[in-house]
Formats: structure tokens, sequence, C-alpha cells
């Protein structure tokens, strides 16, 4: 598959690693960046079987809109501007195009929401427990909390309805009401998630902790292959059949 790069930082320079190392025949062909931007044009776009996005969340919509008007496939690893999805899902559906999204593109990951969301279902009847998230990553990480703790917020109020809502917090809190995000930022930590629940006689933690950003390209670049040739918008349950 012939790709668009856009975006060539840390992510995007694994990214462009993966796509080297797998023995595919994979290309990419075009490495798109703030500075040249405005050099690419939609024909040099449309050269590309597919994008992958890994920026900023100021400039990930305008991207998406862009490839999508281009008839190109997107997958995007951007987060922080999930507010804007059903926007840009609907625009999705108009141009008939194809838009893969995830705030985390690691199989362990995934496979940690889908734990987590057991987890919550057994936590809802069990009153004495107070919830907790934590999160941690490096320095360079714009948006806080992170986009995977939110997503792990969320699964846990879809499956446990007594928490009522997320909020994040400066310091770990626990809450038997709500459930409280508190978000670290260190240098070289590539993405720590932990769940707590805390009664007076136990704790459960459920964790997941990256050691480096390969698993991310790795998913990030099976995303673009299967979103090769389908029409709509897709998440990470739907390549894992999760």
């Amino acid at each position: 598959m012939k790709v668009a790069l856009i975006g060539y930082g840390k992510m995007g320079k694994e990214i462009e690693k993966v796509i080297a190392e797998n023995g595919r025949g994979d290309e990419i062909i075009l490495r798109i960046t703030q500075q040249n931007r405005t050099h690419i044009s939609i024909e040099d776009l449309k050269a590309a079987d597919v994008a992958i996005e890994f920026t900023q969340p100021e400039a990930a919509v305008e991207n998406i809109f862009w490839c999508l008007e281009a008839g190109v496939p997107i997958v995007t690893g951007t987060t922080g501007w999930f507010n804007r999805l059903e926007e840009v899902r609907k625009y999705c559906i108009e141009k008939n195009g194809a838009l893969f999204y995830a705030p985390n593109f690691s199989i362990g990951v995934n496979i940690f929401f889908e734990v987590n969301k057991k987890l919550a279902s057994l936590m809802q009847s069990q009153m004495q427990y107070s919830v907790c998230i934590e999160e941690t990553h490096h320095t360079e990480k714009k948006d806080a909390p992170s986009g995977t703790a939110i997503k792990t917020a969320e699964v846990i109020l879809e499956t446990a309805p007594r928490f009522e809502q997320w909020k994040s917090e400066p310091e770990k809190i626990y809450s038997q009401k709500y459930i409280p995000i508190v978000a670290y930022r260190q240098p070289h930590v590539p993405g720590t998630h932990m769940v707590a629940y805390k009664s007076a006689v136990d704790e459960i933690t459920l964790t997941h902790q990256a050691f480096s950003r390969r698993g991310f390209a790795e998913g990030a670049v099976a995303a673009a292959r299967w979103l090769i040739g389908r029409k709509g918008a897709f998440e990470m349950k739907d390549l894992l059949s999760l």
C-alpha cells in the first residue's frame, strides 16, 4: 500500500520504521508536515491508498476533512478533538469516505478496555468500592487527560451507571459518585493507564503499561491496511472484532 504520512514527529517516525520493516512492499509516498503542508496538493494526496495521521488536536479535523475531500481513507491517532467527532463522522458519510479513529491503537490497550468493561459491570452493585483512573505520559503530550483515559472512563460510565460522570482532578482521589481522572506528565513515558477500585478492606487495580511506541505504530499500520476498500467510520473494536 502507498501511504501518506501526515505528521512526522516521534509517532510518524515509528510508523515509518514499521512500514520499512514489515516486508510487504508498502511505501510512504508523502511525508506531510506543518512546514510543507501548503505545498501538497489534492492531486498529490490522491496518489496514496491511505493516509495515517498523528499530529496535534488543533490540526486533526482539518487534516481529516482534507483526506475525505480527496477520497483518501484516513487513519488518525490524534486525540483531543473528539468533541467534534459527530461532525467528522457526518462529513465522512456525506463524502462516502473512510475514517478510522482511535484514542489508542495498541492491541493490548483495546483488550484492556474490554477487561475494564467486565470489571465495571461487576462493580455496579458493589457500592462499597470507590474508583479512580490514573494516566501517565511523556511531557510532550498536549492533551490531558489522555484520550485513552477518557475512553476508559466512558466505558465505565456505560457499564456502571452508579458513576454519574468523569472529572479531571489535580491529584489522586477516589469517589463512589463519579470517576476522578488524574494525569501525570513525566519524561520518556510512552503511556501507562490504571483503573483502581478501593474499599475499606482491599483494592483492585487494572493496569496497562506501554514499553514503547512500537505497539501503537503497528496497530495504526494494521488499521490502515484494513481500512482500504471500506466505507464508513470505524474504531479498533471493528478491526479486532471486539
